[in-house]
């Protein structure tokens, strides 16, 4: 594997985390949601991440790379799934969606969870655009000696 070929892996990387913060932000901003078009409080999502052992070009060079064993691997989004945790419920009568009871349920976002999980999702995007730094530091060096 040729360290330009790192700048896939890095960027895979990037691709990844940025759906994640994505997500995460989508999760808090519907911290508070009680009603969904389908009905009931918002479910918190997660992303999943799998290895992604190929690269993502289909060139016939990264082809003949993967055949003979040399592959980049790298990450991906496998999906996006519901968390299937209870509902908070809360005693607020006043409320529009209370019950007969007077509980509301508010969706099963902890806030403070999400904004620790988006601060690691943020350091995992500034590590890979180190790294992407890095390499063009390296590549940019190699030209230089060639000089």
């Amino acid at each position: 594997m040729g360290f330009l070929n790192s700048l896939d892996i890095s960027g895979s990387g990037l691709t990844a985390q940025k759906m994640r913060m994505d997500i995460l932000a989508q999760n808090i901003a519907n911290a508070e949601t009680t009603r969904t078009a389908e009905g009931g409080p918002y479910r918190r999502q997660m992303v999943v991440f799998q290895e992604d052992p190929g690269s993502s070009t289909s060139s016939f060079a990264s082809h003949l790379s993967r055949a003979r064993g040399n592959q980049n691997p790298g990450v991906k989004v496998v999906e996006i799934v519901e968390d299937q945790t209870d509902f908070k419920p809360v005693y607020d009568p006043e409320h529009p969606d209370a019950d007969e009871n007077g509980y509301v349920l508010y969706p099963n976002v902890d806030k403070v969870k999400e904004m620790s999980d988006l601060l690691s999702a943020s350091r995992a995007y500034e590590g890979n655009i180190t790294v992407i730094n890095a390499i063009k530091a390296m590549a940019s060096t190699a030209l230089q000696i060639g000089r």
